[in-house]
């Protein structure tokens, strides 16, 4: 082996430079002045520093004081804990933590050269369409998504695009298609019919139906041009599950009659990471529907991910068009690919197959048990104050025959309740509201804002926008000790309008309207009534949406 002489990099790169002189050498740095540091609140220059806002600086500036500018700007948003108007999860382990920061740089679209994250995601799929009951014999294919939003658009263009081709086959006409939902639905499921040109049937919800889709609704309103309807595991206003087997069965009558079979995609985006580990109520909403052909679910809400991940499952191949997948070759390898997007990073992926791994069946079972122990806790304890009564009947007993089954259970095992989201829609009573008319419901809601927590005030869908509720989600993060400051925070907050001067709260409420107006329209579940002139409108009756009439009667 030949001696090797030790190079000093300094002096090396000093001659390559076309200006030696001004190079300064790593070793140099001691015999001059030391550098400036830029430190946000001991100079002039840095406390009166402002963040630009609408243009590129023309100068940067020290990373430091800009993480500090950063930082102290971003403190001014409300607490990811105290935000319980979210469904989406803010905690993971500091294992999880770590994981991600190691592969933040990670490409889930390059396959060829991360194949081990491709592993992980194909391990992932697997894992949610055995929880998700998939038949011996067919085999599940599905993909990682931004979020529950672009995996129901997946599945909803599958539907779409499979009743097309079933119609050309027929010599039939391939326009006008429609799908069906419930008017309680979220605004992603409206996109998908909006941005891929599908007619919205958006049927009525009622009281009677939990504020969720009418199976008897459905029945009157589907056609040969029916693609499919959305059936929402998990409604984002009361938490109740919508009965999938009951449409279901509604179209297989449907079926029998025309010939014109109807698929189902279950909007499992809060529900279907809960359910399998509480129970549905007896109720088949999975694969083990032969109508259910698509699943989706947010990874982000109770799959326990930080926000940015969502899951789409077909239950086979055959439910997936062919000519929707594209084939990639330039990235080194041939890959298959079905999303809305392309490049992004693989990090949720691996942290949901860590939530997999270190929690398993039994961990997820504990953690929901626990969140709808306390959503049940704080729904008690709100009817209890005779000054609430909640809209969503996760507290409320099943009954029947579950009452001998309570020792066995314990009373606080989810299956000796009604099924549901940990979700926790409440109302101030009608008793209270005739004792003090001066105190209005928006006023608890913006009052808990002082104290640190966002807890949204809304209408619920029309038909029943006359109904404002509050809601608080009930997290993972939730612990006991939170439970309790909140219900005494919701309490005291309200007392403390009862005993308000009525003059006061006039002018206090008319402060609110403006920036109530703003929050309701801009709202991702209950805002958009407004915008779409649903508020004002009567229950009962033929009401008209998207231009379409449906009947309301039920």
């Amino acid at each position: 082996m030949s001696l090797s002489k030790h190079v000093d990099p300094d002096e090396l790169i000093a001659s390559l430079r076309s200006s030696p002189a001004l190079h300064r050498p790593l070793d140099s740095l001691s015999n001059a002045s030391p550098p400036s540091t830029h430190h946000v609140y001991t100079g002039r220059y840095q406390s009166s520093l402002t963040i630009p806002k609408f243009r590129i600086p023309t100068e940067g500036c020290s990373p430091h004081t800009i993480y500090q500018l950063l930082h102290d700007e971003l403190d001014l948003d409300g607490r990811p804990n105290l935000n319980l108007a979210s469904f989406v999860n803010t905690y993971m382990d500091p294992y999880a933590d770590r994981l991600m920061s190691e592969n933040i740089a990670k490409n889930l679209a390059d396959a060829d050269e991360y194949p081990v994250v491709q592993s992980i995601h194909a391990r992932c799929i697997s894992m949610l369409a055995n929880l998700w009951n998939i038949p011996k014999g067919e085999t599940a294919v599905g993909t990682a998504t931004t979020g529950s939003s672009e995996a129901i658009h997946l599945g909803g263009l599958a539907m779409k695009r499979l009743w097309q081709e079933k119609r050309r086959k027929e010599g039939k006409s391939t326009e006008k298609p429609n799908i069906l939902m419930g008017n309680n639905c979220q605004v992603a499921l409206e996109k998908f019919a909006r941005y891929f040109e599908v007619e919205a049937r958006i049927l009525p919800v009622s009281k009677e139906s939990n504020w969720c889709l009418d199976p008897k609704l459905v029945a009157e309103n589907v056609d040969e041009n029916t693609i499919g309807v959305f059936v929402i595991l998990g409604s984002t206003y009361t938490g109740h599950y919508e009965p999938v087997e009951e449409v279901s069965k509604v179209l297989d009558e449907y079926q029998e009659r025309t010939g014109h079979d109807i698929p189902i995609h279950v909007d499992g985006a809060s529900g279907a990471m809960v359910a399998p580990f509480t129970g549905a109520g007896g109720m088949k909403w999975d694969f083990q529907v032969d109508r259910v052909h698509s699943i989706s679910t947010s990874g982000h809400k109770f799959g326990l991910v930080y926000a940015g991940l969502g899951w789409q499952i077909w239950r086979d191949q055959k439910w997936l068009p062919k000519d929707l997948i594209f084939e990639l070759h330039y990235l080194g390898g041939t890959e298959q690919t079905f999303t809305l997007n392309f490049s992004r990073p693989g990090g949720q992926v691996i942290a949901q197959y860590f939530n997999f791994l270190s929690l398993g069946e039994e961990g997820y079972r504990s953690i929901m048990q626990n969140a709808l122990t306390n959503a049940r806790i704080l729904s008690k304890a709100l009817e209890k104050s005779g000054w609430y009564v909640c809209e969503s009947d996760i507290h409320r007993e099943r009954g029947g025959a579950w009452e001998k089954l309570k020792e066995k259970l314990g009373t606080e095992d989810a299956e000796g309740y009604r099924p549901g989201l940990p979700v926790v829609a409440f109302r101030l009573s009608d008793e209270f509201r005739r004792e003090f008319p001066h105190v209005k419901q928006q006023s608890v809601s913006t009052l808990l804002r002082v104290k640190g927590y966002i807890i949204p005030n809304y209408a619920l869908p029309p038909n029943g926008e006359n109904i404002e509720i509050l809601r608080v989600v009930v997290r993972e993060s939730m612990g006991a000790d939170l439970m309790d400051m909140l219900i005494a925070d919701i309490l005291s907050t309200t007392e403390t309008l009862m005993n308000s001067d009525e003059v006061d709260l006039a002018s206090f409420a008319q402060a609110q309207a403006p920036r109530l107006e703003r929050s309701v329209t801009s709202m991702g579940h209950g805002g958009w009534l407004k915008s779409k002139g649903w508020f004002g409108k009567k229950g009962g009756g033929d009401h008209k949406r998207g231009g379409t009439v449906f009947n309301t009667t039920c």
